[in-house]
């Protein structure tokens, strides 16, 4: 058997880091393994050393992905129509495809400062406070806004999760809603 070319290599990379975003969200750092991604990717774990230096360095390429993902969806949204899919059911029940920025807090809080995982979630939380701040029109409140509100949305979507598919979930979604509406 051939040795794959560097067009299969960077794709099976790539793969390999949309699958950890992905399993990262849903079950945090210490919830998978390597082989884990790999089996997600569609792979052999006994590449994954061709890709990466340690299971720390995919956490943080990882985290810097899904940070990159809300960052898009974000960019195509209206502040309104981000709070509003923020506070879904939707986004409750699918933390995998989820904000970053709430599924990756305790896993960031945990690790290692200066880790990979935790640079990446630092500057990703920065991006999404400035796409945030975007939104506002008055300059000298953005900043602060964009803290207040998305420090609201993180925990509005760490208890409803928390409280799981219940009444009480639903009902923090839809009073936080209402309230940054």
């Amino acid at each position: 058997m051939g040795r794959a070319s560097r067009a299969d290599a960077a794709q099976h990379r790539e793969e390999v880091v949309h699958a950890t975003s992905r399993l990262l969200r849903e079950r945090g750092s210490a919830g998978i393994s390597v082989q884990d991604v790999m089996s997600a990717a569609g792979l052999t774990h006994g590449g994954f050393y061709k890709h990466f230096a340690s299971k720390d360095e995919l956490m943080g390429i990882a985290a810097t992905e899904a940070f990159e993902e809300v960052l898009v969806r974000m960019a195509a949204m209206t502040r309104d129509e981000v709070v509003q899919d923020y506070l879904s059911v939707g986004h409750r029940d699918d933390p995998g495809h989820g904000c970053a920025c709430t599924a990756l807090a305790p896993d960031a809080a945990q690790a290692e400062v200066g880790s990979p995982l935790r640079t990446a979630y630092g500057e990703g939380l920065e991006k999404t406070l400035d796409a945030f701040a975007g939104y506002e029109t008055d300059a000298e409140e953005a900043r602060r806004k964009a803290v207040l509100e998305l420090a609201t949305l993180v925990g509005a979507v760490t208890l409803a999760r928390a409280a799981g598919q219940t009444p009480l979930s639903e009902e923090i979604l839809a009073t936080v809603l209402a309230e940054l509406t």
